[in-house]
């Protein structure tokens, strides 16, 4: 086995390589789809395992800055990952991860996230659980009678000419609300996805909406919004809908507005993709993330990474005034700091407690107090709204 990257000669094989893993191509998407990898492969961003002259997998790394309470980091999001059937069984697929890993280090990625299809591989290399893509379903109807509070805002009609003014609302409103997880995209990438036929967008000064019909009913895939003006003005723009839609699915924040403004709630309707999150710089990733501006400390942590021995050891941890350092140290002899596989410190880091952490063996070691200052420096409810 060996790795190299894909080229346009063998993307007839990466094609086949997709159908067998993931089922058949719509015919009208296979073009969309070289335009979309085109340039991946000059950049060195899909990569192959090769039997000689034969595929055997394949994953992409798609460029990404991830946000991070309201700071972006580089992520490399790992994608059509794929092992031929014959070839299932044999490392092949964890080969090409560790691969991929390496590869999204020489990309100058800090971190890497993916939607699994399967845990145990991606946990087995560091990756963990972190957060997840949530999708509920709302009453039309009642979503026409949010109305706009304070009205005025004004919304027009948006699409591939208005990737790079999209960019700059998200950025505005995900630094605004110190968000946790979500996306930004290659402009390139926008361009492509505001070109859809059968999808309506809609552009405000600090949000916006992406929604189409599926049958008789809404779908929403992205709605962001930067004020209770402007959420109430596209929810209610996506109800006008309900004279035909009874329903509307949409992907959600955690804790999205939309659930705070509906009249009635007693019980939510959520179905959760969950997304798997690792460090690949530990340092790098912890200096260019955002933290909450009332935690100040400064302890020491252990790490290790088997994969990734750079970011094994001791690392001293100073957070303050809303900013983060990770330094390597040597650690303090007597002291015993807490200690975390690297699954653990990424799930932290992405703002899992550390208490849940203890209970499922990705901490030990340290004190209570240490627990609750990790905890209250890391805390988030990541999500994302985009798959990938």
């Amino acid at each position: 086995m060996e790795i190299r990257d894909v080229t346009v000669d063998d993307l007839d094989a990466v094609l086949d390589s997709r159908k067998r893993a993931f089922g058949p191509i719509p015919a009208g998407s296979i073009g969309p789809w070289r335009t979309t990898v085109a340039p991946s492969l000059a950049e060195g961003r899909y990569l192959g395992v090769f039997d000689g002259g034969r595929l055997m997998g394949t994953s992409r790394i798609n460029r990404y800055d991830q946000w991070w309470h309201g700071r972006p980091l580089s992520m490399g999001g790992v994608a059509s990952v794929t092992v031929a059937p014959e070839d299932r069984g044999r490392g092949v697929g964890r080969f090409l991860i560790r691969a991929t890993m390496d590869r999204c280090a020489e990309l100058g990625h800090v971190a890497s996230a993916l939607y699994p299809a399967t845990t145990p591989l991606y946990r087995g290399l560091g990756w963990e659980h972190a957060g997840a893509r949530n999708r509920v379903t709302l009453p039309a109807e009642a979503l026409r009678t949010l109305g706009a509070r304070d009205g005025g805002v004004k919304l027009r009609r948006m699409g591939p000419g208005d990737a790079a003014e999209l960019r700059s609302v998200l950025e505005r409103v995900y630094a605004a609300t110190r968000a946790s997880g979500p996306l930004g995209r290659e402009e390139r990438i926008d361009r492509l996805w505001l070109s859809g036929e059968d999808d309506f967008a809609y552009l405000a000064d600090d949000g916006f909406v992406l929604y189409r019909w599926r049958g008789d009913d809404i779908d929403v895939e992205n709605l962001v919004a930067g004020s209770e003006a402007t959420a109430r003005t596209l929810w209610s723009l996506v109800g006008t809908a309900s004279s035909v839609a009874t329903t509307v699915t949409a992907v959600v924040e955690p804790d999205d507005p939309v659930l705070w403004l509906l009249r009635e709630r007693s019980y939510d309707s959520v179905k959760q993709t969950r997304w798997m999150f690792r460090l690949i710089d530990l340092a790098s990733a912890v200096a260019q993330r955002g933290y909450p501006a009332a935690v100040s400390f400064d302890t020491v942590v252990e790490v290790d990474d088997p994969q990734r021995p750079a970011n094994s050891g001791a690392w001293r941890l100073s957070i303050s005034s809303g900013a983060g350092a990770a330094t390597a140290v040597t650690a303090p002899a007597g002291e015993e700091a807490p200690r975390l596989t690297i699954g653990g410190m990424s799930a932290l880091f992405a703002g899992v407690r550390p208490g849940s952490l203890r209970r499922a063996g990705l901490l030990s070691g340290g004190t209570p107090e240490i627990d609750d200052l990790l905890g209250a420096a890391f805390a988030a409810k990541p999500y994302m709204i985009d798959y990938f």
